[in-house]
């Protein structure tokens, strides 16, 4: 007998903290030079910890499988999944490990993020199982060049997923060695919905526009793309087609972080409540400028009944 679907989506967490320093000045000075900022906020991080968050408020059952150390960092990650709703019994609690953690220095629209990765590369392709593959719907992995230790592991994983009956997403985020290569043209044909930004979908494709990198994607076999284009919007390809575009006014007062993650567990679960793809566009960018607007990547996450009440 086949076992009950337990999750609607599940991810793999890049496990970490971010403290997020703000300030019209933020740039440090070395010498011991001493300089005096704004504010300062100490939250869960991870651009896949922070999906789940943002999915699970939005009436998704979510199931994450990440490392933690067994320190005060690793018991906020995990205090904060659950606060939200994330089901964290996969989260392996590691003795050996050090906590990552972010240090994102923001200054008006911009800001530079120092990473110590401890546990938000941990997890191995071994500690992928069929049975927590075949707990869920879909699968969807973000923060993919930072998970080094499951890049040689993630198409094989991909196809099992698929065998098993689920669908996929893919956000890479940004590559902190500006390769833009290792497994990622194998996973992309195995991927149903990709989700890149348009600096990164430039970058992936070493094209200048978007339409010309769009044209490149199918080649690979990628038939769905959504683009994020920051304050210009987002944008929906389907076979080579721009299908839909959402554009919202910009906010102010926030530091922008994590805004792309929640972005795409808006948009999942539209799709994946089989929504149309240009509602589930509309309902996206609704949850990335309502994260865009806050500090720190979950406190201006919406609910179901909040983006649905909108646009």
């Amino acid at each position: 007998m086949e076992k009950p679907i337990q999750y609607d989506v599940i991810t793999f967490g890049d496990m970490c903290v971010d403290l997020i320093v703000t300030g019209e000045d933020v740039v440090p000075r070395f010498g011991q030079v001493e300089k005096l900022v704004e504010d300062y906020v100490l939250e869960m991080g991870g651009s896949c910890c922070i999906f789940a968050c943002q999915a699970a408020r939005l009436g998704l059952r979510v199931g994450i499988l990440g490392r933690v150390g067994d320190d005060d960092f690793g018991h906020l990650i995990i205090r904060r999944l659950n606060e939200c709703g994330v089901d964290t019994s996969p989260v392996i609690v590691d003795p050996t490990l050090k906590t990552g953690i972010g240090v994102a220095l923001c200054q008006g629209n911009d800001r530079a993020i120092l990473t110590y990765l401890g546990s938000l590369n941990a997890i191995e392709g071994s500690d992928v199982t069929d049975d927590f593959l075949a707990s869920a719907r879909h699968l969807h992995h973000g923060s993919y060049f930072l998970h080094t230790h499951l890049k040689p592991h993630m198409p094989r994983i991909f196809q099992r997923a698929r065998a098993i009956g689920l669908t996929t997403s893919l956000d890479t985020n940004w590559d902190p060695e500006e390769k833009w290569n290792s497994t990622l043209l194998e996973i992309l044909p195995l991927t149903d919905i990709f989700m890149p930004n348009e600096q990164e979908i430039l970058q992936i494709t070493r094209q200048a526009t978007i339409q010309d990198a769009i044209r490149d994607l199918q080649i690979y076999g990628v038939s769905t793309v959504v683009v994020k284009r920051g304050e210009d919007g987002a944008q929906l390809y389907v076979d080579g087609h721009k299908t839909a575009e959402c554009i919202l006014a910009p906010v102010a007062g926030g530091d922008s972080v994590g805004a792309g993650d929640s972005f795409d567990a808006g948009f999942l679960a539209g799709w994946l409540c089989q929504i149309s793809m240009e509602r589930s566009l509309e309902i996206a960018c609704l949850c990335g400028r309502a994260v865009a607007g806050a500090i720190g990547g979950l406190a201006g996450q919406p609910t179901w009944e909040n983006v649905c009440t909108k646009g």
